[in-house]
């Protein structure tokens, strides 16, 4: 059965017990169908062996070795992470254009009673509608975004809307970055491929009768950009403005960046990056704060002469005079910032 995607997010994807990914490892590993295993019919070595001999040998030889590695592949698959599955499985299997690596596994498995569909165009078709969505657009809800200065506790507030039922759409979540020199998280960021199926997915899950919030960011988060549709709505978007004092946000961004706490080295690796932007004065004095570990103090420094300069000048390119304040006072009460938030939406989209 060959399935025609019409969605990222097409309900019958639903409608299978599996989804298989039998490219090779490094394919699946720069991106792949949300949910996919992978069983690769051929390995990244065996993929560049058989492709060498195609270009510089023979078709035919290649097909030959093909063959026989995928069947031997095939094998180890179904004696493998299969030999559990019964005869009603039903299990969906692509590969790169949906052409000889996903048939050949899927003739296997229908040869042994299973009914199993294939993907029309392979992980391309499926690449083809993420890209359509990020890129071109529209998004479908109302964007609103949620803006403050870096501190403000933007992100934990936007999660606590989400339990309240608000839809919102977490880049930084996504990304797996907390957008700044300090951002990184543990694990790393996926690529740009997977970073944009994260997001087309999250796009097409919205409600158009329903506002959407999203975190005010530039146009890249570590090292992922956002794509067209998803930047060009927050640019022209309505935005709620957190004000919260210098002081609070020293105290929430030193508590939240736990990991940076606990390894001075790395701050002092990110301190050695920021230098040529800075007095030398300034650099020195920052690192005798990280030498004392007086993370408040060192919050506070980066905050008022890095941060938040280079926040007002990102600001000032995107401001229409559509925005409504919100005062914070501090950050002790997260929820009470949330109830906040929320009723300033009230006021921006009636």
């Amino acid at each position: 059965m060959m399935l025609r995607l019409a969605d990222v997010a097409d309900p019958a994807l639903a409608g299978f017990d599996d989804i298989i990914d039998v490219r090779a490892p490094a394919e699946y590993a720069e991106d792949h169908l949300p949910g996919a295993i992978n069983l690769p019919v051929l390995t990244d070595e065996e993929r560049a062996r058989v492709g060498t001999i195609y270009k510089q040998a023979s078709p035919f030889d290649a097909r030959k070795l093909g063959a026989a590695l995928v069947a031997a592949n095939a094998a180890r698959h179904l004696t493998g992470p299969l030999a559990d599955r019964g005869g009603a499985w039903k299990p969906l299997v692509y590969c790169w254009r949906g052409g000889q690596r996903s048939g050949s596994f899927a003739t296997i498995l229908e040869q042994i009673g299973w009914r199993v569909g294939r993907i029309e165009g392979g992980y391309k078709a499926w690449r083809a509608l993420v890209v359509d969505r990020v890129q071109n657009g529209p998004i479908a809800s109302q964007v609103v975004v949620l803006d403050g200065n870096t501190g403000s506790a933007k992100t934990a507030i936007l999660h606590r809307l989400a339990a309240r039922g608000h839809q919102v759409i977490d880049l930084e979540g996504l990304a797996q970055h907390r957008g700044s020199l300090f951002g990184a998280m543990p694990g790393g960021q996926p690529g740009q491929k997977m970073f944009e199926g994260r997001l087309a997915l999250a796009i097409a899950a919205l409600d158009p009768a329903r506002p959407v919030l999203v975190e005010a960011e530039s146009s890249r988060i570590g090292d992922v950009n956002l794509p067209k549709a998803i930047w060009q709505a927050i640019c022209a978007a309505p935005r709620l403005q957190l004000q919260v004092p210098l002081a609070a946000r020293a105290g929430f961004t030193a508590a939240t960046y736990g990991d940076m706490v606990a390894d001075p080295a790395r701050v002092s690796a990110i301190l050695d990056r920021m230098a040529p932007q800075h007095p030398a004065e300034r650099i020195a004095a920052w690192r005798g704060m990280l030498d004392r570990q007086s993370w408040q103090d060192l919050s506070e420094g980066l905050l008022c002469h890095h941060y938040d300069p280079r926040y007002q000048r990102h600001r000032q390119r995107h401001e229409d005079g559509r925005g409504v304040s919100v005062a914070l006072a501090g950050l002790g009460d997260l929820e009470a910032a949330a109830l906040a938030v929320e009723a300033a939406m009230g006021r921006l989209i009636p």
